[in-house]
């Protein structure tokens, strides 16, 4: 038995999973799809930052478009440190396409003039 707090929404059940992915205490179905996610293949979201190639000590927040498999998290962090961007930035701009061939992009999250 494991047992795990859902994040999906602020109620935060409490959840219980048995050995065969059965899960108890969610309060919608979300949460117990989240409970088999996450036993079986963990993703998160990434928010982080890249540098502004054409400023001076700038940088500008970006964020992944969907969820990656969690062992990945370094990986396309490395991606992202490797990368710079020009100003000016519109949120929503696509910074890196696919990364990594995970289907997901960097999405710039800051307005830079």
């Amino acid at each position: 038995m494991k047992e795990l707090t859902c994040i999906v929404c602020p109620r935060g059940c409490r959840l219980t999973i048995d050995d065969e992915l059965n899960v108890t205490g969610n309060s919608c179905p979300r949460g117990a799809q989240y409970a088999k996610d996450e036993l079986t293949n963990p993703k998160r979201m990434i928010t982080s930052f890249m540098r502004v190639k054409n400023r001076e000590n700038c940088v500008v927040s970006v964020k992944t478009s969907t969820s990656i498999p969690k062992g990945k998290i370094f990986d396309v962090m490395e991606e992202i440190n490797k990368v710079g961007v020009d100003a000016p930035t519109h949120i929503g701009d696509i910074a890196i396409s696919n990364v990594l061939g995970l289907g997901a992009d960097i999405v710039i999250t800051k307005n830079i003039k």
